[in-house]
């Protein structure tokens, strides 16, 4: 009996310290902002989103791919059929000719981003064995959303003296485990805006995620439009209802 109590003693013990070392690595609490795209009446910042495209498409497509995105969707952040043709022409697609023979052809409006890397394998085997995830709809696979991607982005730092260093990792509190294979993307002036805004790590980092955030869903202008459309509509008939209600009692209490 006592041997048996001594052993859950010890196990609870390991259990503790294991719990409290795996919650020592859980990310630090995310860094809160508002966000012009959240709320009933969001909507989203065109101006930064198209300089949100053009940090992920001079920092981030170096490694990370958005799949699910085709660069006729950008007419929807304003860009212009010019613009947009000029993009995807700059890429080279592989396709097939008339004879079935595979070829490469400059990107058209209607194809998708054009991914970095051919395969998960050759994304791996040019970043140390790390698979940079797929941009398209980062914000919703991930907790927090909006708030995480830019802490992560505003996050790195130099690692406190009770942070053992990881070879070839970097360390930003805000990912789970505290060092992250990603090393620090921005730095002010990586990208020069088109528009003359400052491009300094919090602005960029507050683009991007707009951007991300229209690429994850490009819908929600219309939704949000949709749900006050139907608000209004059950206002209305709520008061409608109210009435003849009332009405109708009236007329029942005089008989």
């Amino acid at each position: 009996m006592l041997r048996t109590m001594l052993l859950s003693a010890v196990a609870l013990t390991a259990f503790l310290g294991i719990a409290s070392h795996s919650s020592a690595q859980e990310a630090t609490t995310l860094k809160e902002n508002v966000w012009k795209f959240e709320g009933m009446a969001g909507y989203v910042d065109k101006q930064s989103a198209q300089r949100g495209f053009q940090v992920y498409k001079q920092v981030c497509s170096a490694c990370h791919s958005m799949n699910l995105v085709a660069y006729r969707n950008l007419s929807k952040i304003g860009f212009t059929e010019a613009e947009i043709n000029a993009l995807a022409g700059e890429k080279q697609v592989p396709d097939f000719d008339d004879k079935g023979q595979p070829i490469q052809r400059p990107g058209k409006a209607s194809d998708h981003f054009v991914p970095p890397y051919p395969n998960e394998e050759a994304s791996r085997a040019a970043n140390n064995g790390a698979y940079p995830p797929d941009l398209s709809l980062i914000i919703k696979a991930r907790k927090g959303g909006p708030d995480y991607v830019y802490s992560l982005l505003t996050g790195f730092a130099t690692a406190p003296a009770n942070e053992s260093a990881v070879a070839g990792k970097y360390y930003n509190p805000y990912f789970a485990g505290h060092w992250i294979s990603m090393p620090p993307p921005l730095s002010d002036n990586v990208v020069t805006y088109q528009d003359g805004t400052p491009a300094t790590v919090d602005q960029m980092a507050r683009d991007v995620v707009t951007f991300l955030q229209w690429a994850g869903e490009p819908e929600m202008e219309q939704r949000h439009e949709m749900g006050i459309k139907v608000l209004l509509f059950l206002i209305v008939m709520t008061g409608f209802f109210y009435v003849a209600k009332k009405r109708v009692w009236k007329s029942l209490e005089k008989k």
